[in-house]
């Protein structure tokens, strides 16, 4: 068979793209461009499989199989030539199929008789639609042009199944973008929102894959291209940039600066697509290869390249950021990820978060709860299904998002949704009431925050304080370190806006997974157990020296209490107390007011400080369960890792016998003790450390409602007494025995 030449591949385009033009229905289109493509590679086969869910291909139209086997053959995703191809998404060329590893053989097909193979991935952006297959009955393999030629076919062909060309008929043609989705993905942060979807970065859709004039296009892509490198070479150029932002833009630039990307764009072109089509194909190849390289290091230049890509493409359709498009009503922000700066930028406009990457802990899910707005992260995919404006509602509880969700799908979340308002209704009759308890125990329960917009929450939801201020967020935020006149100032309104109400300020809890932006990372295999917390602050003590003043100063008289993070033993509490009062002694120095009182407390967040010597309970004023961190160092069962995070239950018998330990530490010494985190707010668990005997407990303020509302119904003493009989019998966990009390009591 003679060599195809560039004019070949651009009348192949050409044909496809009149062919594509032509009216009718989705599956006359296919099947009219199977006979075209073998008609002009001269096979006795061409067919088209496309993915009928994310696993399951399926035969959608051929020319030269059997056509009763449309739609009717189906294979999983790795099963078969076919199966490989979409799988790796990379071309399989062989002169004898049958006698491949992994060779399927489907007799309703009729392919057996059929020994050249030729399949190459239908893909976009690394979204995998399906696979273009040619076969012949000669053995031989397909020449480079030829594959090129197919590729380019499927690049199309991609472009065209976005557009949703290919849909409205048929058994498994599904139209792309239109049909109601369900994806799961895991809890960022709890609760119900339903809204319409606000893309972070706008989809940019090429609608122009075939162009008639490769000069034209060939001027536009080096215009585009020289644009992106002067953008480039200005971001290297800022003076802010410290030695390691440098190198990772050096390795930026020099991606955009390469002369063989311009170059195989340009071969594209050549051939017949345009400018942006030639883009994405180069970009769609390129992840194919660099997704298959063992080498993680290369494998995290997938994200220089794609936002190389997104940029180029938004440089050459204007589609995008700043293209005009206005935020829907009840707007819910769909990312691979975000920082918390642009998170908190969106504020509270936005009624949830849905992530395809982040973590439980991440800056985004920081500021998220801090936002009180349900988030949803491993979302996978969720950015290649969504566009800007469609219908989405985002279930935090279950980490599951509906996309285009069908009416009945719809009214049971809105029942939902309408439940959960009508219980905040009732619990909020118990605003000014105390959490206390039947048996007359009362317990106190105070609301975490990190941000001035979290403090109007005080008075709505009843909270007797806030237990835990992270003052990290205003740290994470800027691109700077800020300076301490900018936080006494932030402290001093939080203090005034909790109007008397105790606010308990952690210091700088830092390292681990919140890095700040303008702090060299730290290259460490386990950070959450590395340089992080009071770790890096009593070692670089500059930092917290000038927040500890900060603090003094913002109380301006007030009483003041503070507690230190990630406290593993007494000699660290001693030194980092030593040095808030060394600070307080030199406040008054200096003349300034210092508080009239003072509280410094400890965050108990390892085994090991449980154990500490009496003399460490007996200098802190009060001892702060950090139950996220200690849940995960207890069962060493990372709270990042999503197969172990949720493996075992905090109401186990073991680590409830710890947390008695820990009561049983702070009540010989009269110290108090609460505990923080996110099973606090759940009433179950919240029932069960009141229980034991923990007499403070602070939480999210949608949660100081529902827990509230059990503990006033209940015994506290008959609940110990539950849970005491569950551990003599020898019980796993304490929450079947609790449950089971609660329904006889007709409170379940």
């Amino acid at each position: 068979m003679p060599e195809r030449t560039e004019s070949d591949s651009r009348k192949l385009l050409r044909r496809l793209r009149d062919t594509l033009a032509t009216p009718g229905k989705g599956q006359d289109r296919l099947d009219r461009i199977t006979h075209l493509i073998a008609d002009s590679m001269g096979t006795e086969v061409c067919s088209i499989y496309l993915f009928r869910d994310a696993d399951t291909l399926e035969l959608c139209a051929t020319e030269g199989l059997k056509a009763e086997a449309v739609h009717k053959t189906r294979m999983k995703l790795g099963e078969g030539l076919v199966g490989r191809v979409a799988r790796t998404g990379l071309p399989v060329n062989t002169a004898n199929a049958p006698g491949e590893k992994g060779f399927r053989y489907m007799p309703e097909t009729g392919e057996e008789i059929y020994s050249s193979f030729l399949g190459v991935p239908i893909q976009r952006v690394g979204e995998k639609l399906g696979v273009l297959v040619v076969q012949s009955k000669t053995a031989r393999q397909f020449s480079e042009d030829e594959i090129y030629a197919l590729e380019v076919v499927a690049m199309v062909l991609a472009e065209m199944t976005e557009l949703g060309l290919f849909s409205g008929d048929g058994e498994g043609m599904r139209a792309l973008h239109k049909q109601p989705v369900m994806i799961r993905g895991n809890v960022g942060q709890e609760g119900a929102a339903e809204g319409r979807v606000w893309l972070h970065e706008a989809r940019v859709v090429v609608t122009n894959p075939v162009a008639d004039d490769p000069l034209t296009e060939i001027d536009r892509i080096r215009a585009a291209v020289g644009q992106l490198r002067v953008s480039v070479d200005d971001l290297l150029a800022a003076e802010s940039l410290d030695k390691d932002q440098k190198q990772v833009l050096e390795a930026y630039r020099m991606f955009a600066h390469s002369r063989g990307w311009l170059k195989r764009m340009e071969d594209d072109i050549a051939r017949g697509l345009s400018a942006e089509a030639a883009v994405e194909k180069e970009q769609s190849a390129t992840r194919a290869r660099l997704e298959q390289v063992p080498d993680a290091y290369l494998r995290e230049r997938l994200h220089d390249l794609d936002d190389l890509s997104n940029r180029l493409l938004r440089i050459l359709t204007g589609q995008g950021k700043d293209t005009g498009a206005m935020m829907p009503e009840n707007p819910i922000l769909v990312a691979r990820n975000i920082g918390p700066a642009e998170l908190l930028e969106y504020g509270r406009k936005l009624k949830g978060v849905v992530l395809e990457e982040g973590s439980v802990g991440s800056h985004a899910a920081i500021v998220a709860r801090a936002l009180a707005i349900p988030l949803v992260i491993h979302a996978d995919r969720v950015v290649t299904e969504a566009l800007n404006g469609d219908a989405i509602l985002v279930d935090g509880d279950q980490g599951i998002v509906h996309l285009r969700p069908e009416e009945t799908v719809a009214r049971a979340f809105r029942d939902k949704i309408a439940m959960q308002a009508a219980a905040q209704h009732r619990y909020a009759s118990l605003r000014g009431l105390p959490a206390q308890s039947t048996c007359g125990t009362v317990t106190t329960l105070m609301m975490n925050a990190g941000l001035m917009a979290d403090l109007p929450s005080l008075e709505g939801s009843g909270a007797e304080g806030v237990g835990l201020f992270r003052t990290e967020l205003q740290f994470l935020v800027r691109n700077k370190m800020p300076q301490r006149a900018e936080l006494a100032a932030l402290y001093a309104r939080v203090m005034d806006a909790a109007k008397q109400r105790r606010v308990a300020f952690r210091t700088l809890d830092i390292g681990s997974d919140k890095v700040l932006p303008y702090m060299k990372p730290q290259d460490e295999p386990n950070p959450a157990m590395g340089w992080r917390a009071i770790r890096v602050g009593l070692d670089k003590p500059g930092v917290l020296r000038m927040q500890l003043q900060a603090l003094i100063r913002a109380a301006k008289g007030r009483p003041l209490t503070i507690m230190f993070p990630f406290i593993s033993e007494h000699a660290e509490f001693v030194q980092s107390r030593e040095m808030f009062l060394y600070e307080l002694e030199r406040e008054k120095a200096l003349g300034h007011i210092v508080p009239e009182r003072v509280e410094v407390g400890a965050m108990l967040e390892t085994p090991s400080l449980a154990y500490a010597p009496r003399a460490f309970f007996e200098m802190t004023d009060f001892v702060s369960i950090g139950g996220n961190d200690l849940k995960q160092f207890f069962f060493a069962a990372d709270r990042e890792n999503e197969r172990v995070r949720r493996r075992y239950d905090i109401l186990n018998v073991s680590f409830l016998h710890f947390l008695r330990h820990i009561v049983g530490r702070c009540e010989e010494t009269g110290t108090a003790l609460s505990f923080c985190g996110e099973d606090a707010g759940r009433p179950i668990e919240a029932l069960a450390f009141a229980a034991l005997g923990i007499r403070g407990l602070s939480m999210r303020p949608a949660s100081i409602g529902p827990v509230k509302a059990l503990l006033r119904r209940v015994n506290l003493s008959e609940a110990r007494d539950v849970i005491e009989t569950a551990m003599q019998d020898g019980a796993v966990t304490v929450r079947p025995a609790l449950m089971a009390w609660l329904d006889a009591q007709g409170e379940g």
